[in-house]
């Protein structure tokens, strides 16, 4: 792959990132107040949506820094080694995890939706949800046709 195909792929990457960490630092604290504002005698629920979505923030951002390793690796020709199986490894656990707090989270957007009267929200934790499936099902395979791949390499070096 050519060195201004990846260099785009990992200003796309920092692109990716730059809004998600906007709306941590300027939505997030919104959706607490109001989450807080619905339920003024329940005042933990402000908390718990901050954990619920920082929480989900970690393995984004951990997943997009595995994406760039494997640009890296991309650049350095060894995309067909072991180390690339083990960052999409990582890459699908992160959309596995961020799956599991959203699944976990859902209640406390239930009791949002249920005090506004706004369905959409549950819509878009599900969209949420599915995609990472979507995601972490994409790593798992590339992972093992990346690992079959090498395995096949391997084999025929071993051939004389």
């Amino acid at each position: 792959m050519e060195r201004g195909t990846t260099l785009f792929l990992k200003i796309a990457v920092i692109l990716i990132g730059i809004p998600v960490l906007a709306l941590c630092i300027f939505l997030v604290p919104e959706i607490a107040n109001f989450a807080a504002e619905l339920y003024p005698d329940h005042s933990y629920l402000k908390y718990l949506v901050f954990i619920d979505l920082y929480a989900t923030a970690i393995p984004f951002y951990f997943a997009l820094y595995q994406a760039f390793l494997l640009l890296g690796y991309i650049d350095k020709n060894k995309a067909f080694s072991e180390l690339s199986v083990r960052v999409l490894k990582n890459i699908k656990y992160c959309a596995i995890s961020i799956s599991i707090l959203y699944v976990l989270g859902m209640p406390l957007f239930y009791l949002i939706v249920e005090k506004d009267d706004a369905p959409g929200i549950i819509v878009i934790g599900m969209v949420m949800i599915f995609s990472s499936i979507v995601i972490a099902v994409f790593a798992a395979v590339l992972q093992k046709l990346l690992k079959e791949a090498i395995d096949i390499k391997s084999e025929n070096d071993l051939t004389v």
